[in-house]
């Protein structure tokens, strides 16, 4: 019996990842799960300077890296940037990596994100974690069910704000003071989005950006310098209604 523990990253684009969920990634690592990493989307819309190809090889490239960074396995992407879209051909394919990985723990976006790729991103993972035991929905490439119960967290959006710009909370905080030059060495190997940010959203800090974010989580949990928001989703279809293994973490 496969007793390996084991974690599951889902962002939409690289970098995603970087900013909202990989402190506490890293610090699943260093308690003994093995961690994955996946950008649903390729970043081909992420630059001004490229062709869609030249950018999505240049992002997957320095996703790479940023994965190799922290010692964990990547996952090619599976869909261009703006067409992440909930339909049966990208669940198909994010239920078979699900399956292949057989993660404890899922990490991914909040549903309500203020992109409608982050959004899509995380119904398409819920979905296909929901999919995992069910024999006759068909997953591409085909791959055997598995019954393993898995904890779904999510992040908070982007910018700590709902779509209507009211700020919103966390129902908890992981402590990643520990992680948080090693996320920002991380996001530091995203040149390109770093100038497309700087380009068309007037971002020129864009390292100083993320460690806001963390330091303003930090402010929310009321007890760590820096930190990242999640809250768990709802067991039914997933896992025992107090199964919380990121709690190890707290």
């Amino acid at each position: 019996m496969d007793n390996k523990k084991v974690a599951l990253a889902v962002g939409c684009h690289p970098d995603d990842i970087e900013f909202m969920m990989s402190g506490t990634l890293m610090r699943l690592k260093d308690v003994g799960y093995e961690i994955h990493y996946m950008n649903l989307a390729n970043g081909s819309c992420g630059s001004q300077n490229y062709s869609a190809e030249k950018t999505a090889q240049i992002r997957r490239e320095e996703s790479i890296k940023a994965t190799e960074l922290i010692g964990a396995i990547y996952h090619e992407s599976i869909a261009y940037d703006l067409e992440v879209f909930y339909n049966k051909e990208l669940l198909s394919k994010m239920a078979s990596i699900i399956r292949d990985v057989k993660p404890e723990i899922i990490l991914t976006h909040s549903p309500i994100e203020y992109m409608e790729d982050h959004s899509n991103t995380c119904r398409l993972v819920v979905s296909g974690a929901f999919t995992r035991g069910m024999q006759n929905f068909a997953v591409s490439p085909s791959r055997a069910i598995t019954t393993q119960d898995v904890t779904i967290y999510h992040a908070l959006p982007y910018g700590l704000r709902d779509l209507f710009n009211k700020p919103v909370t966390a129902d908890f905080y992981i402590d990643i003071e520990s992680k948080i030059n090693a996320k920002k060495d991380m996001l530091a190997l995203h040149q390109t989005q770093k100038e497309w940010l700087d380009q068309t959203q007037g971002l020129d800090s864009y390292l100083e950006t993320m460690q806001k974010m963390c330091a303003d989580m930090g402010v929310l949990s009321k007890q760590y310098k820096f930190a990242e928001g999640w809250t768990r989703h709802l067991p039914l279809g997933f896992c025992s209604e107090d199964a919380d293994p990121l709690s190890i973490l707290k």
